[in-house]
């Protein structure tokens, strides 16, 4: 295998396309720190996401979200974000200028098939909002941001971490 150049990696997408499953195989592939910002927004708040939707609302989390991400060191790690870092233009100027930013792509029906394994998830979105509106609403912001893009709904999450790490290997100048 390949030598891995020294880099930082951000993994964006929706909630269940793999971004943590994902995030820790490359890692461990490229020799890197893992981070997942969802965990470190749990450790600072001292409660789940979704507890923390219930209490302050979905807005609340995206700021706290924000504050985290805008505050945290960016080490040589791969960086598992949360599906809604892509509403704050600061926290995703902030990982493109530092990270190469890597857009997990799922479509719908994985999404909400994985979601429906795990339906304590908390999602920062108003509560009017179908799976389908948040959906529609983010895609084009993670197409936007995203340096590569990835399809993760047909191979398992050590083929898509393989190709990842190809990707950024043909991104190097």
């Amino acid at each position: 295998m390949a030598r891995h150049p020294i880099q930082v990696v951000s993994l964006i997408g929706m909630p269940g396309s793999g971004k943590s499953t994902v995030g820790v195989l490359l890692a461990k592939r490229l020799g890197l720190a893992f981070v997942d910002t969802d965990l470190l927004i749990q450790e600072q708040e001292q409660a789940t996401l979704a507890e923390i939707i219930a209490a302050k609302g979905h807005e609340a989390l995206r700021v706290i979200e924000e504050q985290v991400l805008l505050d945290m060191d960016i080490g040589l790690s791969v960086i598992s974000t949360g599906g809604s870092v892509v509403y704050s233009e600061a926290i995703m100027n902030r990982l493109s200028n530092t990270s190469s930013v890597v857009y997990l792509r799922s479509q719908l029906a994985t999404v909400e098939y994985r979601i429906s394994l795990a339906p304590d998830r908390g999602i920062a979105s108003p509560g009017s909002h179908t799976l389908e509106d948040v959906y529609n609403e983010r895609v084009p912001l993670y197409e936007r941001y995203a340096a590569i893009t990835v399809d993760v709904d047909s191979e398992p999450p050590e083929t898509i971490s393989g190709h990842i790490a190809t990707a950024l290997d043909s991104t190097k100048v």
